[in-house]
């Protein structure tokens, strides 16, 4: 809100008008909702009903609330009292509509009364609404600087429905599911069935899946069930039915992360490659205007350099793989300087050597960097940090898992981002959901494995490139 200065009762001529100008936003209709407690569904983007294509229209009450907005800042401004208001709506606003609100003076009266006539039009010439406010106009001169309002937050999961979106058209990936014996597992599992993104074959405990399925109350028919009698056994098909050419993907169910891994990494019938697995976090983090990626947190404890290098080069390629055309990693420690105190520190440097040398390709690589300037341009340029990455960074690596287990949970249960994720590294993409993990949370890491499946063999995203910062200096 910008500074606004009034005036007063006795400076106030019949005929003075006043005008602002408002473009509704989506998000307006939002904080409507929330503040008055109206949720008519008219109001609401997406809420209008199955195949109607109209789009949410503006709340009356909200249009004339802009009266206030006029009468509050501009004339006669702050200090002024309301005492009644009388709207007629002549036609409704939608969003993206550009709103223009001009109150006149009408009449004065005794007891500092002065009478407004208002009228709202859009940016076709169209009225909105005609209105008649009283109110009382200060007798004092105020001054008020910028309001300084707390910012509103928003959070729509349009980060996540943006990669799956870019699913559409791409084919459905074979996916062997390592004992899907809860509700929550085949959920998820027939969510993204749902969506095209996995041809879903479940593995494990024929008996055991069919009562968790009816349970849940989740549908399953048409799904091809592999027996197997255990978790452990589950885990062992499911990385052979790779090796058969069945499945190019695998989905962990209902089974310790351990169990499916240890299958993974098997030097002998295995999903190994020449780098080492790594796990990524892809986090839609309210406040964020992009994707935050946080690697490691899930499967190397306390990774040496070179299996660094291997986990920055997997969280380039799966970055790339969701549309981000050069990602910006920040190799993350405690301070933004080298300190050989703080080895992270020091494997930060070599690894930034190391992508300027060509050793990891593909994305801008720099640290140290802490946590406040990595992704806070203003903190980055307090310190003095010139990078291109310090304030932008897509991509945080951490320097041990205790870290990025505590950053990506930090995220999801304080900041209540979004959250799913990927093991990369071995020869085909690996979803390690959590048991805490929602329905939404495992279609978003279908949606990630589908990418990236899309990505090792073409080469190209399938999601459009996300606009870059325009401002890269600190």
């Amino acid at each position: 809100m910008e500074a606004a200065s009034n005036r007063t009762f006795d400076e106030i001529a019949i005929g003075d008008t006043a005008t602002v100008t408002r473009t509704l936003a989506q998000n307006d209709l939002v904080v409507f909702a929330h503040a008055s407690g109206n949720l008519n569904p008219l109001h609401l983007d997406g809420r209008q009903g199955e195949g109607d294509d109209e789009t949410a229209v503006a709340p009356s009450m909200w249009v004339a609330a802009l009266f206030s907005a006029v009468l509050g800042n501009r004339l006669p401004g702050p200090g002024t009292l309301y005492r009644s208001q009388a709207v007629r709506f002549l036609g409704r606003a939608h969003v993206g509509d550009t709103l223009s609100v001009r109150v006149t003076v009408r009449e004065k009266r005794a007891g500092n009364v002065v009478l407004f006539d208002g009228v709202v039009t859009n940016q076709r010439g169209a009225i909105i609404a005609e209105g008649e406010c009283e109110v009382l106009a200060p007798t004092k001169r105020v001054a008020l600087g910028d309001a300084n309002l707390p910012d509103l937050v928003f959070h729509r999961h349009a980060k996540f429905d943006r990669l799956i979106a870019a699913c559409a058209g791409l084919p459905a990936l074979p996916t062997a599911v390592a004992h899907p014996c809860d509700g929550a597992s085949l959920e998820g599992v027939a969510e993204a069935a749902k969506a095209g993104l996995i041809i879903p074959l479940l593995v494990g405990p024929t008996a055991k899946i069919r009562a968790a399925a009816e349970a849940a109350g989740v549908d399953i028919t048409g799904f091809e069930i592999v027996d197997a009698p255990h978790s452990h056994a589950a885990a062992a098909r499911a990385v052979a039915l790779v090796h058969e050419d069945r499945a190019a993907a695998v989905m962990k169910g209902a089974l310790h992360s351990d169990e499916l891994l240890h299958e993974i990494i098997k030097r002998d019938g295995g999903l190994r490659t020449k780098r080492r697995l790594s796990h990524v976090f892809v986090l839609d983090a309210p406040g964020l205007s992009h994707l935050l990626l946080v690697t490691d947190a899930a499967i190397n404890i306390l990774p040496d350099l070179m299996t660094k290098a291997d986990i920055v080069q997997n969280a380039i390629d799966l970055a790339r793989a969701i549309g981000i055309a050069r990602p910006k990693v920040a190799i993350m420690s405690a301070v933004e300087t080298v300190n050989p105190a703080i080895p992270s520190s020091i494997d930060a440097a070599v690894l930034s050597k190391m992508a300027e040398r060509g050793q990891i390709t593909g994305g801008i690589v720099d640290g140290p960097l802490a946590m406040d300037n990595a992704i806070d341009i203003d903190a980055a340029r307090t310190k003095g940090i010139a990078s291109l990455v310090a304030g932008h960074a897509e991509v945080l690596v951490v320097p041990n898992l205790e870290a990025g287990n505590m950053l990506a949970k930090n995220l999801t249960f304080v900041a209540h981002a979004d959250a799913a994720g990927l093991v990369l590294g071995a020869a085909v993409p690996v979803m390690l959901t959590s048991r805490a993990d929602d329905a939404r949370a495992r279609l978003a890491s279908a949606a990630l494995a589908v990418l990236h499946h899309h990505w090792q063999v073409t080469g190209t995203s399938a999601v459009p490139p996300q606009e870059q910062p325009t401002d890269l200096g600190a």
